[in-house]
């Protein structure tokens, strides 16, 4: 390995190919958020308007697993590489869908790939790049969402209000030629990485989370549906499921954050689920609340993937003193005031502009809190650890998501009146809920290091 820096000669095909994949990603999710409106809208699909995102998490958990595992035991080419083909695969089924019922298996498809090809990506990272340049390397990773969030949501609010929703989809099949082709050979000169062997019951601990996390959300919609005894059913379910398969899946502690990797994995969970479930129903708000155009909601979007890349950088900076947990507390904290200025865009009376104005300082909390979890992610695991570490931040991002995002959509479904359209309420609701997750983030933050260690840069 090299530490002359992530361009140097022996590492610059893997960086090229980590941050081309990234740009994918990216631009799906840049575009799929803001097309997503109106898709909805044109399959008749208010309704499961929130299944369109959670149904993409909860196969994501199950694939952030299962390729942890597959990474442990081959190497991060068979996630990688599969994510790619399924992720595809889900794109073309959500563009060629004529109903909601078929959009949201292609979400499925989509969140199995997506799933495997975060794990992936972590993995190679951690085995390419020595530790001093990690934060550089996660620090590019943001900065590979700028190009996708700046034209993204632009492009896919056009295309899908003057052309068609579908072809957002399809169009972003071409890009997942480039990163394959990049990254073939490092894939396959990246060898395993466990040096013990796993749970033989990871695979279906997984499962039952992701079931899990069905039935809560299927729950919440029978409640919000007067069904009470079936409301009660899956919930309780639910939480039977998920209890031990997390348990099983992180790090011994996670569920109560203890100091060090656990609070680490804890933290990203709490993290993402705040942001995104905020992030999932602001171009919802935009466009029913305050009346703006797709492409007008989408630039919400454009502003926190650049408010992400200076927080990222900042945090990369060579010779950086300030400790990582510090710059943990430091970030969750810039989320939890960018998400009060973005709530100040319900108001009819105020601009909608500030929930752009607070978006770019809650992603630049984002881009600060993200980079710092992913270096201490590596620092904190055992070695031959680093692909089920990598898979337990990857679960614990999704099922973060899951959960919040779901019961913004029972918040939204229950409090939003069918007559008279969305109104302000439902939607601080859903804001209430996840600025209160940001309040437990900051003070899980606190413990991101062992009690002792004083990791730095």
């Amino acid at each position: 390995m090299t530490t002359a820096g992530p361009w140097a000669p022996g590492i610059r095909r893997v960086t090229f190919g980590v941050l081309s994949l990234v740009s994918l990603v990216a631009f799906e999710a840049m575009a799929v958020a803001t097309a997503m409106p109106v898709a909805v809208r044109a399959l008749d699909g208010l309704g499961l308007y929130a299944w369109s995102f959670t149904g993409f998490l909860v196969t994501t958990l199950f694939a952030t697993a299962v390729a942890g595992q597959l990474c442990d035991r081959y190497g991060p080419l068979p996630a990688v590489a599969g994510g790619v083909g399924l992720f595809a695969v889900g794109l073309a089924l959500a563009g060629a869908a004529g109903s909601m019922a078929p959009f949201v298996v292609g979400r499925l498809v989509q969140g199995l790939g997506a799933g495997a090809i975060l794990v992936g990506l972590y993995v190679l990272v951690g085995q390419v790049y020595p530790d001093e340049l990690r934060p550089r390397v996660f620090s590019y990773v943001s900065a590979a969402w700028v190009l996708p969030a700046v034209i993204g949501p632009l492009v896919a609010g056009t295309v899908a209000e003057q052309l068609s929703w579908r072809l957002v989809f399809y169009g972003l099949l071409p890009l997942v030629v480039v990163p394959l082709l990049l990254l073939s050979r490092p894939l396959a000169a990246a060898g395993p990485v466990a040096v013990v062997e796993r749970s033989p019951g990871r695979v279906r601990h997984a499962a039952a989370l992701a079931v899990g996390a069905a039935l809560l959300q299927l729950g919440g919609q029978q409640l919000e549906q007067q069904r009470p005894l079936l409301g009660a059913a899956g919930l309780a379910v639910g939480v039977v499921l998920m209890v031990p398969a997390v348990r099983r899946l992180t790090p011994p502690g996670t569920l109560r954050a203890r100091r060090g990797l656990p609070s680490v994995v804890a933290l990203r969970g709490l993290q993402a689920g705040a942001f995104f479930g905020i992030e999932a129903f602001l171009p919802l708000m935009l466009v029913e609340h305050r009346g703006l155009s797709a492409t007008l909601a989408g630039v919400c979007l454009t502003v926190a993937a650049l408010g992400w890349s200076a927080g990222s950088w900042w945090q990369g900076r060579p010779g950086l003193t300030v400790d990582r947990q510090r710059l943990a507390v430091v970030g969750t904290t810039a989320v939890l005031v960018g998400f009060g200025v973005t709530s100040l865009a319900l108001v009819n009376d105020l601009p909608a502009l500030l929930a752009a104005v607070g978006w770019v300082v809650g992603g630049a909390g984002m881009g600060i809190t993200f980079s710092t979890l992913s270096v201490l992610l590596f620092r904190l695991s055992s070695a031959g650890e680093e692909g089920a570490s990598s898979a337990a931040l990857q679960l614990s991002d999704a099922l973060g998501c899951v959960l919040t995002v779901g019961l913004g959509g029972v918040l939204y479904g229950a409090l939003r009146d069918p007559a008279g359209g969305a109104g302000a309420t439902e939607f601080a609701a859903v804001f209430a809920v996840m600025a209160g997750v940001q309040v437990l983030a900051i003070l899980v933050a606190r413990r991101v290091l062992p009690r002792r260690a004083m990791l730095t840069g």
